[in-house]
């Protein structure tokens, strides 16, 4: 697993013994990455939330790409030793914040309109990314053209809309499925 461009492009990403935990592979993150930049136009200055961090590997390409800060949440002693290793790695730990926490009891410390770009990438098989949809739709923690890229596996359906946030796009990539959420438009009066 390597960060595909940015600062520390090229550089190969520390990972998992085992197969407890599935990083996001090099070609989704690529594609993943492709169309957040369309999205989003650049990343320069985005603040992010990297929830159920994993390795770190999402918020370090976003961070590696010009984001401006990224909180990652991450409940496992052993993944957030990787994170700070991959954080070290790409001289990146300044830019980031590691909350070693349950992710439920860690999003009530974020207050509205926190971050730009939020990852969430749970354990698959859990409904963990759909509980995650709702909890930031009603804390608000999304800014408000944010982008949530939700990645669960391709059986997991997540719902078109979750309150003020709809589901603007969605990609399948083998048995990995990205669902991206924004704002719903305002109705003009």
């Amino acid at each position: 697993m390597r960060v595909i461009a940015g600062s520390a492009r090229g550089r190969r990403l520390a990972t998992f013994k085992g197969h407890n935990i599935r990083p996001t592979p090099d070609r989704v993150r690529e594609a993943l990455f492709s169309i957040l930049q369309s999205k989003l136009g650049s990343f320069a200055e985005i603040s992010v939330l990297d929830l159920f961090a994993g390795s770190g590997a999402l918020a370090i390409e976003a961070m590696s790409r010009g984001a401006a800060s990224a909180c990652m949440v991450e409940k496992s002693p052993e993944s957030a030793t990787i994170i700070r290793e991959n954080l070290d790695l790409c001289q990146l730990s300044v830019k980031a914040e590691l909350i070693v926490r349950d992710a439920w009891q860690t999003l009530h410390v974020f207050s509205r309109g926190s971050f730009d770009l939020i990852f969430i990438d749970p354990p698959y098989g859990r409904d963990f990314a759909e509980r995650a949809l709702v909890e930031i739709e009603k804390l608000g923690l999304l800014s408000k053209e944010g982008i949530l890229c939700a990645e669960t596996g391709k059986g997991e359906p997540l719902p078109k809309t979750v309150g003020q946030l709809q589901c603007i796009d969605q990609r399948r990539y083998g048995t990995i499925m990205i669902s991206f959420y924004g704002h719903l438009e305002e109705e003009l009066i």
